[in-house]
């Protein structure tokens, strides 16, 4: 490795989806006060995710469609062309 460009606090960091109770573990630089034991014993930093790919809608396929209509027509009233 080239040195003198990496992070220095470069380590594993447990990032946890809180609203689909997920965890995981990757490498980050990212800080933080907060720990937790992970499955293998040992104590990590912890990042506390609003969403990930476990909550997220375009992953879980449970999207909400919204009704346009009327806000096309509202659109096109206050902002189209004027006849």
């Amino acid at each position: 490795m080239k040195q003198g460009i990496h992070p220095e606090n470069y380590r594993p960091v447990v990032f946890k989806d809180m609203s689909a109770d997920h965890a995981f573990l990757v490498s980050s630089t990212v800080k933080t006060s907060e720990t937790i034991e992970w499955e293998d014993g040992n104590t990590y930093p912890l990042v506390k995710l609003e969403i990930s790919d476990k909550s997220h809608p375009f992953f879980t396929g449970k999207q909400k469609m919204l009704d346009s209509a009327g806000r096309v027509e509202r659109f096109k009233k206050k902002y189209g062309k004027k006849d």
